[in-house]
């Protein structure tokens, strides 16, 4: 289980709340307008963002000082971290185990990218980087998978492909999943349950 307990995290003039729950396997979207902090969430569970009070621990080991490097979590960025030297196989081959990479030509061609994987990432379009980038990230090993508008770049019906087969893949490997977006839609394809975040959450000096 993820659980979150009395954080509070600075961001400028404002203080951020959150108390949560997740259990294991779970997939929850997070929503709320923009700047409520969803972002900002994903960004201290991966370890990038340290809370001024509060607690975070997965299956009871405390992670709330844990360094980045040493969390069970992948985190898919807005920017997608795909390194421009490397072609796309090069770079989804990172962080997936040796067994697991296997998999990748099997799953790029479900994402329709399997004609881009000897091509460098300067050449694909926004919703091909986002595709390889998501694809990287769900074959990853850790256990707890974090993805902040991980499908804004991608068409209705790219979309739709791709949300479910993040469930898929999620509930495959027994993925812990926790997913900003704004869309309904990836709410009803994907989600177990919604996390709303408000403003009643934020404090401003």
């Amino acid at each position: 289980m993820l659980e979150i307990r009395a954080l509070q995290i600075k961001r400028g003039a404002r203080t951020l709340h959150y108390d949560l729950q997740v259990a294991q396997g779970e997939i929850i979207a997070l929503q709320g307008v923009s700047g409520v902090g969803k972002s900002t969430l994903l960004e201290a569970i991966a370890g990038f963002v340290a809370p001024e009070t509060g607690h975070l621990s997965w299956e009871d080991a405390d992670l709330t000082h844990t360094p980045p490097e040493q969390r069970p979590v992948a985190m898919l960025f807005q920017d997608y971290n795909l390194f421009e030297h490397l072609t796309v196989m090069a770079n989804l081959k990172l962080g997936v185990e040796a067994a697991m990479q296997y998999e990748i030509p099997r799953q790029a061609r479900v994402l329709g990218i399997a004609d881009q994987l000897d091509k460098l990432p300067g050449r694909l379009s926004g919703g091909q980087r986002q595709r390889a980038a998501l694809l990287r990230t769900m074959l990853r090993p850790e256990p707890l998978i974090l993805l902040d508008e991980p499908f804004s770049e991608l068409d209705a019906e790219t979309r739709r492909l791709a949300t479910e087969w993040t469930k898929t893949i999620a509930e495959r490997f027994g993925k812990t999943l926790l997913m900003v977006t704004h869309q309904s839609e990836d709410v009803s394809r994907l989600a177990h349950r919604a996390i709303h975040l408000n403003e009643a959450d934020t404090d401003h000096a």
